[in-house]
């Protein structure tokens, strides 16, 4: 079942132009929340593509970096995440000075 995004108060993420975030029921107190793109390619027969941007455990409020789409990672604050994903940036020192 596809829910909104707007039951998780502390997602303030903006979908970029052209996505838009939905929300399913993964496990027992955790959501998974999906990147899906509007537009449409020849390699899928016109469905929509979506890729895992995260996890939510909405009994602990906490949010999960993804492994892959059926993997729950580490825990992350929210800070720290993008629009377009809940993986932190590994990023050595020198990297780091320059975003």
């Amino acid at each position: 079942m596809k829910l909104s995004v707007d039951l998780i108060p502390q997602f303030t993420h903006k979908a970029p132009e052209g996505y838009s975030y939905e929300v399913e029921e993964f496990k027992r107190s955790v959501f998974s929340i999906w990147l899906r793109c509007d537009r449409r390619f020849d390699y899928n027969m016109g469905k929509p593509t979506r890729t895992i941007w995260g996890f939510y455990n909405y009994k602990k409020c906490e949010f999960y970096s993804p492994v892959n789409s059926s993997t729950v990672g580490k825990v992350v604050k929210f800070k720290d995440t993008r629009n377009y994903t809940a993986m932190p940036l590994n990023l050595n020192p020198l990297m780091s000075a320059f975003v």
